[in-house]
């Protein structure tokens, strides 16, 4: 199976996480995965037309078209244009349980949880028309386990970073779903689901978020992880204002 080998090329890397790290699933999304904190200086910047945008922190450069290579199965292709958003649809929560119900019924007892997460789960946003859906299985580095059966059922292994949380990435359609896969106690599922939480109750940093994403969305990326990528000071931001994770903690769909 492609991809098979991801989990015996390095250890599952898991645990408590710094802010920067637990981040990073931003970036992940598509194949993405992390995260820095040039979101000011993109949005200072006028670049002229066309030009394709790459912004970073100040001590980190965007992740190189190798870097993103290592941990794509199959080939990657540049993006090299904007990244198309659309207008918040009412049928996105509905969506979500048709990709639950199909892991959950693929898996049986080793789906040990799944939740709606991202933008599409979040009344009023523009997103990405793809529903985020993150899946916590015991180990998500023993893909034999569970890679096979959900390939079966149709979801592409597409991204695997077993230095980061033993995080896998799946595409799967009809409709069109990033599904991430974490092992159970990852640090950053509680932050993904701290995001969403945030955003549903905080019409403010929900707005903030929403117009930042459509500045972004319209310039040229060479990479949809770059355009990720400098959305983290935003995030960030956010996530400052948010609840200490232990009062924020949620695991709803």
């Amino acid at each position: 199976m492609a991809g098979s080998d991801l989990a015996e090329r390095a250890p599952r890397s898991q645990g408590a996480a710094s802010t920067g790290q637990a981040l990073r699933w931003w970036v992940s999304v598509p194949p993405r995965s992390v995260v820095g904190f040039g979101l000011l200086a993109v949005l200072a910047a006028t670049p002229g037309k066309g030009a394709v945008m790459s912004s970073t922190p100040d001590d980190a450069a965007p992740m190189s078209d190798e870097e993103l290579q290592r941990i794509t199965v199959g080939e990657r292709t540049p993006h090299n244009a904007p990244v198309a958003l659309v207008d918040y649809d009412p049928r996105w929560p509905e969506l979500f349980p048709q990709h639950a119900g199909r892991v959950r019924s693929t898996l049986g007892e080793r789906a040990l949880q799944a939740a709606h997460v991202g933008s599409t789960p979040v009344p009023g946003p523009c997103a990405k028309p793809i529903i985020d859906m993150v899946l916590i299985v015991a180990d998500s580095s023993a893909e034999p386990a569970y890679v096979p059966d959900l390939e079966a059922a149709g979801y592409v292994l597409r991204v695997g970073e077993p230095d980061w949380f033993a995080h896998r990435l799946f595409k799967g359609s009809d409709p069109a779903v990033n599904l991430h896969v974490f092992s159970s106690g990852a640090a950053e599922v509680d932050w993904m689901l701290r995001f969403r939480d945030w955003l549903r109750a905080n019409d403010a940093d929900r707005d903030r978020y929403a117009r930042v994403e459509r500045e972004l969305a319209r310039r040229v990326w060479r990479h949809v992880q770059h355009y990720a990528e400098a959305k983290t000071a935003v995030i960030q931001e956010i996530m400052d204002r948010a609840r200490p994770p232990d009062e924020a903690r949620s695991t709803g769909p």
